[in-house]
């Protein structure tokens, strides 16, 4: 873990709890919607309790039930990604009272499913969006689920963009990952499999490529190595079901990483946190 990311100063509750609070995050296109009503199907079909938040303006939390976006446009002057920035930051002054409701059921609760706003940067590298996933990773097992378009990482360059983006997303949010092929019913995700695991394989799609971009790709590749090895994969349609059963079983194995691996060092720091401030004191 990083020693300089930033950590909420709150007690650690999340200590015994087996509640999973799954955050879907992806590129805008990649399926984030249709994948949070399919998931919340399949555990529901399978006799679990979820609950449901919904950050991208039928859940059981929906931001636009307190917040109008086409309002915020209008009365701070601002452009899409603007208002939708503003909506989460004048959310996550509310989000306590969510974690105080979440915390009242969580004994009812087998999975809660964060779905996030379409604009990845919106949530990943704002302020109120690490508030919300430092606040519900300190109060439930938490784990990342990273939305990819398999139509879309079928162009080498495009899947180098994607691995990219997931990459400075764990990096960021550091917690338990799993990278998630999408629409598997239109293309198959194999082949970006293969460029995961043997970048021979990636070098001869990109060959035929001399522009910049392709030499740049190249390059991430060989960095990215690591990065492969540790990963969590597999690939899901949401049109036909097809690969959930095996997507849920690594969800699950997530709680497992998370007591073992995120809540040590979550405690470790609250505890820093607190002897500084004693000594400041």
């Amino acid at each position: 873990m990083d020693s300089d990311a930033p950590v909420i100063d709150r007690p650690v509750a999340a200590k015994g709890r087996k509640t999973l609070a799954i955050v879907v995050i992806g590129m805008a296109g990649s399926g984030k919607t249709c994948y949070v009503r399919k998931l919340i199907d399949t555990l529901r079909n399978n006799k679990k309790r979820v609950y449901a938040i919904n950050l991208d303006p039928a859940m059981n939390i929906d931001i636009r039930d307190s917040i109008n976006y086409r309002q915020i446009m209008k009365k701070y002057n601002l452009g899409p990604n603007g208002a939708i920035m503003t909506s989460l930051n004048i959310f996550v002054t509310r989000f306590d009272k969510i974690l105080e409701l979440l915390d009242k059921r969580s004994e009812m609760v087998d999975y809660i499913v964060l779905d996030t706003p379409g604009q990845i940067e919106v949530f990943n590298w704002s302020a109120s969006g690490t508030i919300i996933l430092e606040s519900l990773s300190s109060s439930f097992p938490t784990m990342v689920n990273y939305l990819i378009d398999t139509t879309r990482s079928q162009n080498p360059i495009t899947f180098m963009t994607n691995m990219i983006y997931a990459c400075s997303v764990m990096y960021k949010c550091q917690l338990p990952f799993v990278a998630c092929f999408n629409k598997i019913d239109v293309n198959r995700h194999e082949v970006c499999l293969e460029w995961m695991q043997d970048y021979e394989q990636f070098y001869e799609a990109i060959t035929q490529d001399e522009s910049y971009m392709a030499s740049f790709s190249r390059s991430c590749a060989l960095m990215l190595n690591e990065f492969y090895t540790n990963i969590k994969c597999c690939g899901i349609s949401c049109m036909t079901g097809e690969g959930f059963e095996e997507h849920v079983s690594l969800l699950n194995e997530c709680v497992e990483e998370y007591n073992s691996v995120y809540l040590p060092w979550l405690e470790e720091k609250r505890c820093k946190v607190q002897q500084q401030l004693r000594g400041n004191n």
